[in-house]
């Protein structure tokens, strides 16, 4: 285990086995499709098989490795009818909660807003994948959990942990971030103004953008 393992490692197992294979997911490392060996990476990740399991079977609860069996686990893939229902179901959900959170934004939200940007753009700049998709994540989620609405907050949650894995294909591209950043700052700006009819216009063109670029990905993949 690297020195850098060692300083994050969560109390226990489980946390710390869960929180490397989402890391492995959303960066790439453990691409759509890869058929997860259980034996090396729990030699990898030095843990007994048992937490390695209990994080393979929340991670399938969430949508992120199947199960086949005589087979094995392997990380989710999705086709291009289910990215496209995936963001649309999320259109349809994340209008209700940014309309809902504009008429409830606090000054210190906006400001949480502000410092998630931030942590995007650093990642951006650095090309750091896995830092700019958590800030990425932060910055929406935030969002979300201000229209005061948990249970709906938690449906998008669960929809955004489908596509994790493929989030490292879009962020992968310079030209995909730089599109982000000046996307995110568009929203930002119109939530500052309460403007909720551009803040979801602007959040439209950002998911667009997204499912475009992946589903070019995906058709050259098939």
């Amino acid at each position: 285990m690297s020195p850098d393992e060692a300083r994050r490692r969560p109390p226990t197992a489980q946390q710390f086995v869960l929180g490397e294979l989402r890391r492995a997911i959303t960066t790439g490392r453990l691409r759509p499709g890869t058929p997860i060996r259980q034996d090396a990476l729990a030699e990898e990740l030095q843990v007994s098989r048992v937490p390695l399991r209990e994080a393979l079977k929340t991670l399938e609860g969430e949508g992120l490795v199947t199960y086949k069996a005589h087979k094995g686990y392997c990380v989710a893939t999705l086709s291009l009818d289910d990215l496209r229902e995936v963001y649309r179901i999320r259109e349809l959900l994340e209008e209700e909660a940014v309309r809902r959170a504009v008429d409830r934004l606090t000054d210190a939200d906006l400001d949480r807003l502000e410092a998630a940007q931030d942590e995007v753009e650093r990642a951006a700049a650095a090309g750091d994948v896995l830092a700019m998709a958590t800030a990425n994540r932060l910055f929406h989620m935030t969002v979300f959990e201000c229209a005061g609405m948990p249970r709906l907050a938690r449906l998008i949650r669960t929809l955004w942990d489908t596509t994790d894995a493929y989030r490292s294909m879009y962020y992968g591209d310079a030209g995909n971030r730089e599109r982000v950043i000046k996307e995110h700052r568009a929203t930002l700006d119109a939530l500052r103004r309460r403007a909720a009819d551009e803040a979801v216009a602007t959040l439209d063109v950002h998911r667009a953008h997204a499912v475009a670029e992946l589903e070019s990905l995906l058709g050259h993949a098939s």
